[in-house]
């Protein structure tokens, strides 16, 4: 059914992306652990067997530029009268396929609608919500849903002007619902804004509708269920790509989790251990800063039996001195950090999927395939972190090596116990 579906229907992915948004400016393109929030999306449909064009719709140069990058179609602006905070979904979509009809000649069978707001997704999400629709001829479209965290037959409206209160919804045979156990409530569903997979014809380019009469779930894993309209819901699921261990679409490599056992934590100096400043004073002499917390961090990883270690390719006495202090041993003055990486772990007999590797700059590359995760400061370069597992909260000489000697140990607990 899949080369059915992929070969006969014309299926196009449209990702509705407006530029005003006020909660998290610019939040389409804000970077989402290490991508631009719109390209998860993006790479849904475009990983997908059954997707056949990918189009954003947006009234912003910016995003349709970004977009573009990520392999998107852009070829029309949309409306400032669609772009507001009151825009519904229905003439943002008319007015896409209006457009491409008048000036392609465009007319698919299927619309599939991706919020770029819920940007973790199943690998197949999108192929199974087209399947389900070419499986199913009598249905206008399908969504995707989860199972109700609450139950809205326990739920109530309170009177404006008496105050009292009544049950929201009305259940037959069952007087009260809202007094009645859960396991004899009819179970309900959330809908998400992950997937809406659609037939145009029957539903927002025949009438006032964009699902239809006849509208198939289609269940998703709460674990995926993800809508993001705050900063604080920005962090929580960027932990939740990184450490969720979900099987989900990336837009570029899979995102690896920390190891359930680490062995080794090996580290670049500047830009980690410090903040990639250096202080010269009029002799010439060089001093750099650096933050006592990540002390504490070797101490905890050396009673877990934890080895670090740091690769630089500076030669720098302040290195050397400062890893003394710390108890770490130090490997200076090359560029081939990779060389030294494989030697160390053949050496010493350490598995590289039992490593974890953190650094800040373009020569640190290298050195993250070898590894079974590889971590980035908050501040490291753009490259490195769109190639990092795991992108830390804090920067450079701020306390980050702390931050990730922390999660490996707690890592390692969760994994093996408090003995490990």
């Amino acid at each position: 059914m899949d080369g059915m579906v992929a070969k006969h229907a014309e299926v196009l992915a449209i990702i509705p992306a407006r530029g005003g948004s006020k909660g998290i400016p610019h939040k389409n393109i804000k970077k989402f652990a290490g991508y631009p929030l719109i390209a998860w999306s993006i790479a849904a449909a475009k990983q997908s067997a059954s997707v056949t064009r990918t189009i954003v719709s947006t009234d912003d140069e910016e995003i349709a530029r970004v977009a573009r990058e990520w392999g998107a179609e852009t070829p029309f602006l949309r409306p400032a009268e669609f772009a507001t905070d009151q825009s519904l979904d229905l003439p943002v979509f008319r007015h896409a396929l209006e457009w491409l009809k008048e000036n392609e000649g465009y007319e698919p069978d299927i619309v599939v609608q991706l919020r770029p707001t819920s940007p973790v997704r199943p690998v197949n999400l999108v192929d199974d919500a087209v399947r389900l629709l070419t499986d199913h001829p009598e249905a206008d479209s399908v969504r995707g849903v989860v199972p109700s965290s609450e139950n809205p037959f326990k739920m109530w409206l309170i009177d404006s002007e008496t105050g009292t209160m009544s049950g929201l919804i009305k259940l037959d045979g069952i007087p009260e619902p809202y007094n009645a156990p859960r396991q004899v409530l009819p179970a309900t569903y959330w809908q998400t804004g992950h997937i809406d997979a659609i037939r145009p014809r029957r539903t927002f380019m025949a009438g006032d509708s964009m699902s239809g009469k006849v509208i198939l779930p289609l269940l998703l894993d709460p674990a995926f269920k993800v809508d993001i309209d705050t900063l604080a819901d920005w962090d929580r699921y960027e932990q939740l790509v990184y450490y969720g261990g979900l099987d989900m679409v990336y837009p570029e490599h899979k995102r690896r989790s920390l190891p359930q056992k680490t062995c080794l934590l090996v580290m670049d100096f500047d830009g980690v251990l410090t903040n990639d400043e250096v202080i010269v004073n009029q002799d010439g002499l060089e001093s750099v800063i650096c933050n006592r917390g990540d002390g504490i961090g070797f101490w905890l990883l050396r009673e877990a039996g934890i080895t670090a270690i740091v690769i630089s390719s500076e030669t720098n006495p302040v290195v050397r001195k400062r890893c003394e202090k710390l108890g770490i041993q130090s490997y200076q003055g090359t560029l081939d950090k990779a060389t030294v990486l494989k030697k160390y772990l053949e050496e010493n007999k350490i598995p590289a999927e039992n490593t974890v590797y953190i650094g800040n700059d373009i020569n640190d590359l290298q050195c993250f395939p070898l590894v079974g995760c590889a971590a980035a400061p908050a501040d490291a370069h753009d490259l490195v972190k769109s190639k990092a597992d795991i992108i830390l909260k804090r920067n450079g000489g701020q306390g980050v090596v702390r931050e990730l000697c922390e999660l490996i140990v707690r890592r390692n607990k969760e994994s093996y116990g408090k003995d490990s």
